[in-house]
């Protein structure tokens, strides 16, 4: 993402002074260790996803395959993932707060179409991706970068009505309502439960009614405990995270669990080395997608995973950083963009390594930038573009310049 714009001071500071007045825009430069962070993230992930996929053309499932079959297919998503982070960077903050609305319907067109069978594309039972032939489409990854978009664009529009229930919170809950419906159909729990905090957490930025957003919070979590408890697999999934190591657990419903905490222990400081776990050989499933931090924690370690939770704590800090700063200088809909970007990395990064650690029930997402996986990669490189050109137009604004 080469967007560094050289400058060159001439003569004397007065004249320097003078020429970056005139010409702005001559001394904008990119947000480097935002974009140096992302990209070590991503090609981290890229070397982590082979060693943790190499084994797999060994069993029968994927006996079709090359055991460079994933490698090769993440260095393309992450290529396609920086090309449309190019072109998402030239488009300004204010054109994707004009069209939040509209993209917020047409996503949810892509969320319903899953279900028409010759469209929709089932994989271990859920129904969540778009067959496009040259492409599996998955729309509840487009809905989160969305969601940031729509909810800064509704708070923006909706301040003044920010302390009341009616026109301030009960269209917006309506709204992502309708996306959970769709989501729990598909169903995907926990693509719902990113959302919902995206939502909450810009509507709590942007001044709701404090005593609102505790009732809605606890309400939130009666309703999120009922569609538990309503639904014999999430019932059962959750009576395993409590009780892991229970024989018919460790065999069953909490496998995946028990091997991840088995890989993180056989770890220990600084890891077995690269290439060496054991848990990828067909003991641990899903190992390149929603339990790649438990392979690096048994490749490299206690220490591997510090760097990996460093660089997201970073990646956070950094859009929260944004965010401020953009409403400090009255862009207040790039502030509640930027700080959403910032919630949803940081919620779904809390809920995969959570999970990988045992530290929450077993739930399928993916650990943003790195984990294998098409639209999950692209939709991140669109948010982190976005949020790029929120900090370039900050730049430009604090100069006196023009977005």
């Amino acid at each position: 993402m080469a967007f560094q714009l050289p400058f060159k001071f001439a003569g004397s500071s007065a004249d320097a002074l003078s020429s970056s007045r005139a010409r702005p825009s001559k001394m904008m430069e990119y947000d480097q260790p935002l974009v140096w962070v992302t990209l070590l993230l991503m090609l981290f992930g890229m070397v982590m996803v082979y060693s943790a996929s190499i084994s797999l053309p060994d069993s029968p499932k994927f006996a079709a395959y090359k055991n460079t079959y994933f490698l090769t297919r993440q260095a393309a998503f992450i290529s396609l993932g920086l090309l449309a982070g190019l072109f998402v960077f030239r488009v300004r903050i204010a054109t994707w707060q004009r069209y939040a609305p509209w993209l917020f319907v047409a996503t949810l067109v892509l969320l319903a179409l899953v279900f028409m069978p010759v469209l929709g594309y089932s994989v271990n039972g859920a129904r969540r991706w778009l067959d496009l032939k040259f492409i599996k489409l998955q729309p509840s990854e487009l809905m989160k970068v969305v969601a940031v978009l729509y909810a800064a664009d509704y708070t923006v529009r909706k301040q003044e009505y920010m302390h009341k229930l009616t026109k301030g919170f009960l269209p917006m809950a309506g709204a992502i309502g309708l996306v959970g419906l769709l989501l729990l159909l598909e169903p995907d729990l926990g693509a719902f439960g990113v959302i919902v905090c995206i939502a909450m957490g810009i509507l709590f930025l942007g001044g709701i009614n404090a005593v609102w957003f505790g009732g809605i919070g606890a309400l939130l979590v009666l309703i999120f405990t009922a569609i538990i408890a309503l639904s014999p697999f999430r019932r059962a999934r959750m009576f395993a995270y409590l009780d892991p190591w229970q024989e018919d657990n460790a065999l069953n419903k909490a496998y995946q669990l028990t091997h991840s905490l088995i890989a993180f222990g056989r770890g220990e400081i600084f890891g077995v080395g690269l290439g060496g776990s054991v848990e990828k050989l067909h003991y641990l499933p899903e190992a390149h997608t929603d339990f790649l931090l438990a392979v690096i924690g048994e490749e490299l370690g206690l220490v591997g995973v510090l760097v990996v939770i460093a660089m997201f704590y970073w990646l956070v800090k950094r859009a929260f950083d944004i965010g401020r700063q953009a409403i400090a200088i009255d862009q207040t809909f790039a502030g509640l963009a930027a700080k959403g970007i910032g919630i949803w990395l940081g919620v779904q990064t809390f809920i995969n390594m959570g999970v990988n650690l045992g530290l929450l029930p077993t739930k399928g997402l993916t650990l943003p930038l790195m984990s294998y996986g098409g639209t999950g990669v692209v939709i991140n490189c669109v948010g982190l573009a976005i949020l790029l050109r929120i900090d370039y137009e900050n730049r430009v604004l604090m100069r006196g310049g023009r977005p």
